[in-house]
Order: C-alpha cells, then structure tokens, then sequence
C-alpha cells in the first residue's frame, strides 16, 4: 500500500493534466454550444485506458522495487548495476554507482596496504625489542641485588606489554595461528604463574594454587596469554593478601584476588576496548586493553568470560570451559 501510495504520488502530475485536459475541452464544447457529451464518452475510453497502462506501470514498477529490495541485501562488492528503467537517469545512476565503487575499491585497496605497512612494522619492531630485553635479563641474572630484582620486576613487565602489543596485532590478522590440542590445565596454568614469581615474592602476595586436575581441548599459547594477563590484572590490583587459582567444578576456571575490587558500576563495560573505569582513573599504567584481548581471544575459543567484584573486596574472574566438552562430542 505504501509503494501505491508513493506511485501515485509521483504519477500525480500525469493525473493532473488529464483532468486538465478533459475540463478545458468541457468547457470549450460548452462554450461554443456543443454536447458535452462528445467530450465525456471519449474522456471516459482515455480514462479506462489510462487505468490499464498504470496498472501495467505499476506492476513493473513493483518488480523493480522488490529487485531493489533485494540488490539492498547485497554487499557493495556484488552490487553491479540497477534493474533497468524506462527512466532517462537510468544509466547515468548505473554509471555513477560504477564510478562509486571504483573509487571505494581504490580507497579500500590503499587502506589494507598501509595497515598492512604498519601491522607489519608494528610486529618485526615487537620482535626486535625482545632481543634488548633478553640481553638485559641475562645481564642481571648475574646481579642478586635489591636494584637488579627492581628492574627484573620491570623488564617483565616490559615483556607482558610487548605480549600484549602482538596479541593486539595478531587478533586481526588474515592467517590465524590457532593450534588446537589436548593439554592439561594444571601445566598451562603453572607455567604462567612461574612467570610471575618473583612478583608474587616481592610483593610478599601469597598464592593459593588448587590442582585442576582437568584437560581441554585449546590452543596453548593463547590460553597461557589469558591466564597471564588475568594474574597481570590481579597483582596490579592487590596491595595486599592472597591470589586463588582453583577449579569449583570441572567446566569452570576462577581467579580470585583480594585487592580493590570494581565499582559495580564499571563492571558491565570492564571488557569493552580501551575502558579503565574508576580504578583506571587511578592507575595512570592502565590501557583498559588487557580484559578486552583476554575477552577477544575468549571468543575465538570458545570460552565464556565474566567477573564478579566488590570494591575493597577483591574480584573473581570465572572462565566457562563447558564449550570444550560440546565442541569435542
């Protein structure tokens, strides 16, 4: 009803000038004394047949616009040109809508290489500051002195950062490096707390590791990535007391700490990109990017993410590994 409407307001002038028409030759007839019925029988065969071709008209019409519908589903890529028209701007439209996507094609084109450039830059820079680091590491290993563990505290977290600079970079990449296999829960989750040791001693936090006792099916290096950064995220907010990595259940992992906590407000959005909330606002080191890569890469295993806090009474992150046991079957 809605396209008719719209027909017939376009065709309006069409309709209008009949009418016209039909009262000028009226008035005429009458005017010169002649039977207006000369003037209404042929005005009603005009009319009868101007009914037949704008129900043609329409039809027409309505297929173009169902086609129309339909090219409107289309990706811009697949869009080659519009249903043909009885319409003199008909090919002057398909011509502008091929110029239109030439030029976007060029733009799009020109775009992918230089991010290509820079994802390609960004990468070997990440890899080539590695190199410094480890020299430096060796060089301290040497030193067992108050400073020399300062800055072994710093380079790791210098590393953590670079980590994090690949993840970036690597969750947007055309190839995925994604190797999934069958490992032990129990050794993914000690070798990233032997990462943070000298951490946990400096800062006299007490770890509680509970036996998982548990396998699942993923991808090792990004998982290990997720279980770093969580411990990351829970030293830098624990002044004091204790960090607890158990299983409750055989599908859920949980890291739970007994530092500041979240504001509940800040909790919905502490996995959006680039969000700190309040304890953002407090710590001028927080980028918001480690719960947002942790939440990323979550997806891309299949694993569920959420948190649960209190201000000033720590936070617990719960990993939902139930996905594994579907997926396997």
């Amino acid at each position: 009803m809605n396209l008719f409407k719209a027909y017939i307001k376009e065709k309006r002038i069409f309709f209008i000038a009949f009418l016209l028409f039909v009262l000028i030759f009226s008035l005429s007839f009458f005017l010169f004394h002649i039977s207006i019925k000369a003037v209404l029988y042929p005005a009603a065969l005009c009319a009868l047949l101007g009914i037949f071709v704008v129900i043609i008209d329409y039809v027409k019409v309505r297929a173009n616009h169902l086609e129309l519908l339909r090219i409107q589903r289309l990706t811009a890529d697949m869009i080659t040109e519009l249903p043909e028209t009885d319409s003199v701007y008909s090919d002057d439209y398909n011509e502008i809508i091929s110029k239109l996507k030439s030029e976007v094609s060029r733009l799009e084109s020109d775009t992918s290489a230089k991010y290509k450039d820079m994802i390609d830059y960004y990468t070997v820079w990440a890899h080539q500051i590695k190199t410094p680091i480890a020299s430096m590491r060796l060089t301290l290993q040497n030193d067992d002195s108050a400073l020399s563990r300062t800055i072994m505290a710093d380079l790791f977290r210098i590393e953590q950062y670079v980590e994090m600079v690949l993840a970036f970079l690597r969750l947007d990449a055309e190839s995925s490096d994604y190797v999934f296999r069958e490992h032990s829960i129990d050794d993914i989750v000690r070798k990233s707390v032997k990462k943070f040791s000298l951490e946990f001693i400096n800062r006299k936090i007490s770890l509680d590791l509970k036996p998982c006792n548990s396998k699942i099916i993923t991808d090792e290096k990004w998982f290990a990535f997720v279980i770093e950064q969580l411990l990351s995220n829970a030293l830098k907010y624990t002044r004091k007391g204790s960090i607890k990595i158990y299983m409750p259940n055989p599908e859920t992992l949980c890291i739970e700490d007994t530092g500041i906590g979240i504001a509940s407000e800040d909790l919905p959005r502490i996995f959006e990109r680039g969000y700190t909330g309040y304890n953002g606002r407090t710590d001028s080191n927080s980028s918001g990017l480690g719960l947002y890569l942790c939440k990323r890469i979550c997806n891309n295993l299949s694993i569920g993410i959420k948190a649960e806090s209190e201000p000033d009474k720590g936070t617990k992150i719960i990993l939902d590994l139930s996905q594994y046991k579907i997926k396997n079957d």
